[in-house]
């Protein structure tokens, strides 16, 4: 082994070009060093004491000390030797990524230790502020619930747990029961005195009740009194006007039979004219309706006679437009018999495409 690297020399500078042009040229190296890694993996420091965790950086760092020796070399080559650089830096970074696994996996125990170690530590502080919070925001807080955050405060068991954070937690557990116990008296004595205060306003509102009762009993009794007289007062009124409408009710009555009277024989007139009137209008209607037939009657004869002098006016235009079309064809060479047979043809549409316009 060499003293500059830890795990292993690194190769002589005469073979150095040769050891690293060559495929896999650092395996006997790598050989070397995994075989000391292997050493190390098959008798594992305890991680429980510091000793045996400063083992596992050491060796780690051994591995990270031969990478770079060994990358060093490799890298010192490539910048004499520029015509094979790409050879060389391939397997510099196969060397790297090879011993940087290594590197990772000789230090992943005291990687999994630490970070098991920082969720403890940070849950035992976890504990321990929630035993403090326990402790703050106390205003409002009934005696009721700051004597349940006792009991749970004091319920906290100071044991093997809490390891190196023993006195702190035993430190938060006095001081959260101290500003516990102290608040539940204050409040105590605030409830207490509320309760007194209470207490001396139902005594207050009590006594202000009883007098309003009586003030009201009093009322209620001189308003009855009130009452009955007015009761008394309004029976002799309601006795004459009762009286009063009595006789009101009798000349009413009397006034009510004349008028009925009246009406009956005012009806009776009525009834005799609109009799009379009925007569008359029925046989106005009577007249009106043979009046109406008269006059429809002379109003279809009429039409009947209209509608007769207009087919024969048509007839007779139509004629005088067929004369004057047989005259025409007639005129252009054509026989009495032949121009009647083509007027005629044309009239009654069997020539397409020709029509005499009437």
């Amino acid at each position: 082994m060499s003293a500059s690297t830890e795990l292993a020399a690194v190769p002589p500078k005469e073979t150095a070009l040769a050891v690293y042009s060559a495929a896999n040229g650092l395996d006997p190296w790598l050989s070397q060093i995994r075989a000391e890694v292997d050493k190390f993996l098959s008798v594992l420091p305890d991680l429980a004491t510091d000793k045996g965790r400063k083992a596992f950086a050491s060796m780690a760092h051994k591995v990270a000390k031969s990478k770079t020796a060994l990358d060093a070399v490799g890298k010192e080559l490539s910048a004499q030797q520029k015509e094979v650089p790409k050879r060389i830096d391939a397997e510099r970074k196969r060397v790297w990524d090879t011993l940087e696994a290594w590197q990772k996996e000789v230090r992943k125990p005291l990687d999994d230790w630490q970070e098991a170690e920082d969720r403890r530590v940070a849950d035992i502080k976890g504990d321990i502020a929630r035993i403090a919070a326990l402790a703050v925001d106390l205003d409002g807080i009934t005696a009721e619930d700051l004597s349940e955050r006792i009991a749970r405060v004091d319920a906290v068991a100071i044991a093997d747990k809490w390891a190196e954070f023993q006195v702190d937690a035993t430190l938060a557990k006095e001081s959260a029961l101290t500003t516990l116990r102290s608040a539940l008296t204050a409040r105590q004595q605030y409830e207490a005195d509320q309760a007194e205060l209470a207490q001396r306003r139902a005594d207050d509102e009590a006594r202000a009740q009883r007098e309003r009762e009586e003030h009201i009993r009093k009322e209620a009794s001189e308003k009855a009194q009130r009452e009955a007289d007015e009761a008394a007062q309004r029976e002799r009124e309601q006795a004459e006007q009762r009286e009063m409408h009595l006789k009101q009710q009798a000349e009413q009555a009397e006034q009510a039979a004349k008028q009925a009277k009246a009406d009956q024989e005012a009806a009776e007139q009525r009834a005799e004219q609109e009799k009379r009137d009925s007569a008359a209008r029925a046989e106005q209607a009577a007249e009106d309706a043979r009046q109406a037939e008269i006059q429809r009657q002379a109003d279809a004869e009429a039409e009947i006679k209209r509608q007769a002098a207009a087919r024969e006016a048509d007839v007779e235009h139509r004629r005088a437009i067929n004369r004057s079309a047989v005259e025409a064809f007639i005129a252009g060479g054509m026989t009495d018999a032949c121009a009647k047979q083509a007027i005629t043809l044309i009239a009654s549409g069997k020539i397409p495409a020709i029509a005499i316009t009437y």
